[in-house]
């Protein structure tokens, strides 16, 4: 059904490391507007951004699990290494930081924390997701790197691409 080319756990990371880097920002930014409209919205707004949150921190979780799966096959094509693990931990660093906002925006939803602290656990969940999506941008950069400078994950063709006639 599948080529054997479709089952590469590389390509399993490029498939799916795309849903958090469209997820995560469009949450963040959705908290943000959330900042700035009126009452009766802002509820609703604040729900999409947790909902988006949530979709963003799983798919993210998938990214890094699927990149741990392919690191054997791609570490032993590329000449920096060190690059590949700073992409791993900064993709890690990215999905605790987003994580760690989701539970922050659940206390805030759930009213789990007393009502003087609610404010503050909505704030610092918007700092840690301003902060991760710092380290998203980081993390797709170094990722960029990888495979357009390194050519990591590529698959390796027949000088005359013979194979594809």
């Amino acid at each position: 059904m599948f080529s054997r080319d479709f089952m590469r756990p590389e390509v399993w990371h490029a498939l799916s490391v795309h849903f958090p880097i469209a997820l995560l920002p469009v949450a963040t930014i959705t908290m943000l507007i959330a900042f700035f409209i009126k009452k009766e919205s802002k509820r609703s707004s604040q729900l999409a951004a947790t909902l988006l949150l949530l979709l963003g921190c799983l798919t993210a979780w998938i990214a890094v699990f699927t990149g741990d799966s392919a690191e054997s096959i791609v570490a032993r094509k590329i000449c920096d290494p060190t690059v590949l693990k700073d992409h791993e931990i900064a993709g890690e660093n990215t999905a605790w930081l987003f994580t760690a906002a989701l539970a922050m925006l659940i206390m805030f939803q759930t009213n789990l924390v007393r009502p003087a602290l609610r404010a503050l656990s909505l704030y610092a969940a918007f700092i840690l997701m301003l902060t991760g999506t710092g380290f998203l941008v980081y993390t797709g950069h170094i990722g960029a790197t990888l495979v357009y400078e390194q050519g990591a994950g590529v698959k390796d063709h027949d000088v005359d691409c013979s194979e594809y006639e």
